[in-house]
């Protein structure tokens, strides 16, 4: 039987190779298709049930979920990772996997399908070898942008009955335990003005003179987001349609990063604060996103244990990211830990081949374990 860790590295050289990048990010882009293909061809080879999941009324953005025929009533994870990746802007050879002592190059190598290959290559190995637990391999499309796919998933094992006693995310974490993770919220802000020729600017209202000092607001108040644990920043920002005139609007895109015990509507809050009453501006939430911490008790805290005493790790990681641990969450408890490297979203992304190894050979014990205590 091939060992796991070989196994996972093998698989994450191929994975690599298909693009699928998310085109909710870059227009035309590949998408999930093809990887979502291979994976399946390998799995049910493998002898898993596999089930493409499309996003509601996007064929072309389908999620991929596996598990054993049977075994209903033994312990049963799921095993979640996300297909899509970002662009390629400025890589030379992203879809290429290039091996380098420990390190493989290329995109999507610790964002994250290093964790996928990890925990594809665990359930394979727990299936094949008669395991007393049921792996549910959840692994789904556009985390990176509108988190369609793994949407559409929860909803299919809810109408399925699949009721998991426990969730691992294998996004990057150094293969420490994700301790917790922070929300976020995105408030565009709209600044009207009024137009008039550039040489009698008195006559008009220069939006883009407020833009400029509402920048430097949210600039000026991010220290303090951040010694809270937070963050604030600007993101995108336009104004004006031409020279020689005032401009008569303009528009600006805030970010801020929120602790996990504080809610989006506190980032409304903050950038109102920042505004002048009599710029007229509005304010708007466009896309939030709740933080999260992993239970003190219960199935996931034991597994968490259990994993990192295997991996000589602990709950010490607090992502400053977010991933789709909170969604997950809401269907049963979750836990995060996966292989890293370096370079995420840059284009120098590598993944460090000891932890994706590490993490293969050491889940389906672990889990083993828990499932025969949880029985």
């Amino acid at each position: 039987m091939t060992d796991p860790g070989t196994a996972a590295v093998a698989l994450l050289e191929q994975l690599v190779a298909v693009d699928s990048v998310n085109p909710g990010l870059v227009p035309g882009a590949a998408g999930e298709g093809r990887v979502v293909e291979h994976l399946r061809d390998r799995l049910e080879a493998a002898g898993l049930v596999t089930t493409v999941v499309p996003a509601p009324g996007l064929d072309d953005r389908p999620s991929l979920v596996a598990m054993p025929r049977g075994g209903e009533d033994l312990p049963t994870v799921v095993l979640n990772g996300h297909l899509d990746t970002v662009g390629v802007s400025g890589m030379d050879a992203p879809f290429e996997a290039r091996v380098e002592g420990d390190r493989l190059l290329g995109r999507g190598a610790a964002d994250m399908k290093g964790g996928i290959a990890a925990v594809v290559a665990v359930a394979e190995h727990l299936v094949a070898t008669g395991a007393p637990v049921r792996p549910v391999l959840a692994l789904v499309a556009d985390e990176e942008d509108a988190n369609l796919g793994s949407e559409a998933v929860l909803r299919a094992l809810r109408r399925r009955g699949v009721r998991p006693d426990v969730c691992l995310v294998a996004e990057p974490t150094d293969l420490a335990l994700c301790r917790s993770l922070r929300g976020f919220a995105v408030v565009r802000v709209e600044l009207p003005g009024r137009a008039a020729h550039s040489s009698q600017a008195e006559l008009g209202v220069n939006a883009v003179t407020h833009l400029g000092r509402l920048l430097h607001a949210v600039d000026a108040r991010a220290d303090a987001v951040r010694a809270a644990g937070g963050d604030l920043m600007a993101t995108v920002v336009s104004g004006g349609l031409s020279p020689f005139a005032v401009p008569d609007r303009a528009s600006c895109v805030v970010e801020m990063r929120l602790p996990p015990d504080r809610g989006s509507e506190e980032a409304l809050d903050e950038v109102r604060a920042l505004l002048d009453p009599a710029w007229g501006a509005t304010v708007e939430l466009v896309a939030h996103r709740d933080g999260w911490r992993l239970d003190a008790d219960g199935p996931a805290a034991d597994l968490a244990r259990r994993l990192g005493g295997a991996l000589g790790t602990d709950a010490t990681f607090d992502a400053p990211y977010w991933t789709e641990a909170p969604m997950w969450q809401q269907l049963c408890p979750t836990l995060v830990c996966g292989p890293s490297g370096g370079g995420l979203h840059a284009v120098d992304e590598w993944v460090d081949l000891r932890q994706v190894r590490a993490l293969a050979r050491t889940l389906g014990d672990v889990l083993v374990g828990w499932a025969r205590d949880a029985g």
